[in-house]
């Protein structure tokens, strides 16, 4: 030990520097990053939206980090052959539980159902990343109809909150807090170029960022942490209209400094940083994955 460590009169050490020396000589393991802070070990999670895309993608991401439980919500009937892949995966690698509940984020009372559900049948409640949403038409803010906008608002901001709150409910029942994590996107936070006019979509994920900043003012002294993630621009099946507009296709893919659409893996590490004690200092703050779209 250094001297200066076992000095009762130096105040006491702080710090990453301190925690290593003071792990060594109770012969804690030095894996803590991994086994410790970022671990899921013997969470519950849900995630909405998850039968494809970046939803699955997360889901997956709490598996691999140990949650000994993924519960997969979607539309949907049937999980889809994307999903039962993915089940698969989890299964030959001997991850935790991994089930996929058909349900509508829409309907606030079926939604609660479902997280009082998965809260009674594990016995405590920790992660949720609300991830459901639509793109809505393509089309000029001056001509979209009230229906269209409606139809947005039930699925990207109503939905998101009923997810939050069937979360929430029971991470408050519990008492052991838990992380909620909200699926916004960097059109939420910037406008973007009139060769892609979508403000119903927008102006639901500006609505996700705000949703998230007041809930987590509300739930942080319940223990209850709320971020949320700003997506840039990602290929998947969502915007796959995008196959039949190559010009389109370029134009968006050179929209940031990386000069490239974001693949869905490259979400999981925020996603399972997000859900840990690794961020247990961080609530109400958005997380930019944009390819640096919002630096321009």
């Amino acid at each position: 030990m250094q001297p200066w460590l076992s000095d009762p009169s130096r105040p006491l050490a702080r710090g990453p520097q301190a925690r290593a020396v003071r792990r060594c000589e109770s012969s804690t393991s030095l894996r803590q990053l991994r086994v410790g802070e970022f671990s899921l070990a013997d969470r519950v999670a849900l995630v909405s939206g998850s039968r494809r895309g970046i939803g699955l993608e997360a889901a997956l991401a709490l598996a691999e980090a140990g949650a000994r439980s993924v519960y997969c919500l979607d539309l949907p009937q049937e999980p889809g052959e994307d999903w039962l892949k993915v089940r698969e995966f989890a299964s030959r690698m001997g991850l935790g539980k991994f089930e996929y509940i058909s349900g509508d984020v829409r309907d606030q009372e079926a939604t609660w159902k479902v997280g009082e559900t998965i809260g009674t049948r594990e016995g405590r409640f920790d992660v949720c990343i609300a991830s459901a949403g639509i793109l809505g038409e393509d089309k000029s803010s001056l001509e979209v109809t009230n229906r269209e906008f409606q139809d947005t608002v039930d699925v990207n901001l109503k939905g998101v909150l009923f997810t939050a709150q069937a979360a929430g409910r029971q991470m408050v029942r519990f008492g052991q807090g838990g992380s909620i994590i909200l699926i916004a996107s960097i059109c939420g936070s910037v406008a973007t170029e009139p060769t892609y006019c979508n403000v119903a979509y927008h102006t639901t994920k500006s609505g996700v960022l705000q949703l998230a900043r007041s809930m987590a003012c509300e739930l942080g002294p319940k223990g209850v942490r709320v971020n949320t993630i700003s997506p840039g621009f990602f290929r998947t099946k969502l915007n796959s209209s995008l196959d039949d507009r190559p010009d389109a296709a370029e134009h968006w893919a050179k929209s940031n400094p990386l000069g490239r659409f974001g693949r869905t893996h490259e979400l999981r590490g925020v996603c399972a940083w997000l859900a840990s004690d690794a961020s247990s200092y961080c609530t109400g703050t958005d997380v930019f994955v944009s390819g640096g779209h919002q630096a321009w």
